[in-house]
């Protein structure tokens, strides 16, 4: 039974949530930048806190005015830029609930996700106009940037009935700071599961306040730190271990349109960096750049604490693991002690982990085992999946600890290494793919009696899928174009990093006794063939 969080007598963010922690910053530090654009394309921008804040309210008046009320939700999709950060924080103090959804889904995904979560709303760029509008049919206004992420917007783009963003900045002085309310929802963002359909995980303001507060003491984040922001501003890494935990410690947040190996160092030393949330691809790309003799980086963040890389960058990294459901780290190293090389670190002080058998028995050292957190929904680990009680239900277990579908090692030491993740979970270049939303595509394509989709290693991208056709009489027997109309198939209803990068028709499967496929075995081949042709 999963516990439920009611509101005590005395709550951690009592009297407090997103917005009056903007205000508080930008009352006393009105001129200190909190947000500096480094556009690929166009003019970069600085706002400082009192500006951020000034042109959040305003934008929350002119939600407002479109008759956006308490608790309805936005749908906000856009790459990085300043209009995605000044939505979202817009919406929080107006008290509406921001969706944020991954630019690159596909028109099927969006319409999922706005009919899913009701939105009354949606703000997108010039290149995503025609494909949200059609997409999200009960939509009442659409507003859209002016640019591209800061290039400039290409023509046949224009979409009837919709309006700029500039036209939802109206009287501050309409949308005033309302009482906080730390319970409220301020977030939804779609993760995907080992289900067919990615999951609406609904974060509180006390959720977001968590994250903020607890993210800066993990990082050590201070007034005077630089964090470069490039992963994506719809996922949790960037929105709490970046931003939210750089505005809790009224720091300045550099936020790019995307990673790029070839501007990074450039931008880093421009705005004097000190920090920056990485992941293994951005590691890998770095490595074919000179790193400057002198730079201002202290900390990095990445799955793991004291990489291989740290001496030729010359940069500390601590690892960490966490999750949407988790909002900051569950498991992360100390800025302050050494961690062993390439583990994720020890228990964080606010959760509660066990790792445990496949009969629920704690492991002892040295063995790995499923990884269970245990919080406080609504504050520590997230509200709800969005109407889907019983998948929220089904996702605790009876002592009330979180199943997180991962696999870790525990060690000798103490200390946790990531040892897997749930079979059918694929990490795509940082997305979470579920095999099953791959293989619910593939099977809407006719002569296929069955399919299985598995990981593939990948230099680059960590893991790629691979599907197994299942075709009476094997290939010799299918239809010529099946492999081409099983493509067009995922290009038309999945985001690019989701579509198969090999497809094998089969005549069987392997089995396990009951009948279910054997996956395991696909691995194994795939696993052998990677072996073999790197020798």
């Amino acid at each position: 039974m999963r516990p439920v969080l009611r509101s005590p007598a005395v709550h951690p963010f009592s009297g407090f949530d997103i917005p009056h922690l903007l205000a508080a910053h930008a009352s006393a530090r009105p001129s200190h930048p909190f947000l500096i654009w480094e556009p690929f394309e166009g003019e970069g921008r600085t706002w400082t806190y009192a500006q951020f804040v000034e042109d959040t309210r305003r934008v929350a008046a002119g939600l407002k005015a479109r008759g956006v009320g308490f608790g309805e939700r936005v749908l906000v999709h856009l790459d990085n830029c300043p209009e995605s950060l000044i939505a979202w924080y817009a919406c929080a103090h107006l008290g509406a609930v921001p969706v944020t959804t991954n630019a690159r889904s596909v028109a099927d995904e969006l319409t999922y996700f706005s009919e899913h979560a009701g939105v009354v709303g949606a703000i997108t760029q010039p290149k995503f106009a025609e494909l949200v509008n059609a997409s999200c049919k009960n939509i009442k206004w659409l507003a859209v940037t002016e640019t591209d992420n800061g290039a400039p917007a290409a023509s046949g783009h224009g979409v009837a009935k919709s309006e700029s963003f500039a036209a939802l900045y109206g009287n501050a002085a309409d949308a005033p700071l309302r009482p906080a309310d730390p319970l409220a929802n301020v977030g939804i963002q779609y993760t995907s599961g080992t289900t067919s359909r990615p999951k609406g995980v609904v974060w509180t303001h006390a959720n977001a306040l968590w994250g903020a507060k607890v993210c800066a003491m993990h990082e050590d984040l201070r007034a005077d730190d630089v964090h470069l922001t490039y992963l994506p501003l719809f996922h949790t890494n960037a929105q709490s271990y970046s931003v939210l935990a750089t505005l809790w410690a009224g720091g300045t947040i550099v936020v790019q349109p995307r990673f790029s190996a070839s501007r990074f160092w450039e931008v880093s030393l421009r705005h004097r960096c000190t920090w920056s949330s990485m992941v293994p691809f951005c590691t890998r790309a770095l490595m074919e750049r000179d790193v400057p003799k002198a730079h201002h980086y202290r900390l990095w963040g990445n799955g793991i604490a004291s990489m291989p890389t740290d001496a030729h960058f010359r940069v500390r990294t601590i690892g960490w693991w966490g999750m949407t459901e988790t909002i900051t780290h569950g498991i992360v190293s100390d800025v302050h002690v050494p961690a062993p090389a390439m583990v994720i670190g020890k228990p964080a002080t606010s959760y509660e982990i066990a790792i445990v058998d496949d009969e629920g028995a704690p492991v002892a050292p040295g063995q790995s085992g499923g990884l269970l957190i245990r919080g406080v929904p609504g504050l520590s680990l997230f509200k709800e999946y969005l109407n889907n009680p019983k998948a929220t239900e089904e996702s605790y277990d009876a002592q009330g600890f979180f199943i997180t579908g991962d696999r870790v090692t525990l060690l000798e030491n103490g200390y946790i290494q990531f040892a897997d993740r749930d079979k059918d979970m694929l990490k795509v270049g940082g997305e979470n793919v579920a095999a099953s939303e791959i293989e619910r595509v593939v099977m809407s394509v006719g002569g296929i009696q069955e399919c299985a989709v598995v990981a593939r290693k990948d230099k680059m991208l960590d893991e790629v899928p691979v599907v197994f056709l299942l075709v009476p009489g094997g290939e010799a027997a299918a239809a010529k174009d099946l492999k081409e109309r099983v493509m067009a198939a995922c290009r038309k209803d999945l985001a690019d990093f989701k579509h198969p990068r090999d497809i094998r028709i089969v005549s069987e499967l392997p089995r396990s006794t009951l009948e279910k496929i054997a996956k395991a075995e696909l691995r194994k081949i795939i696993e052998a063939e990677t072996e073999a042709a790197q020798l």
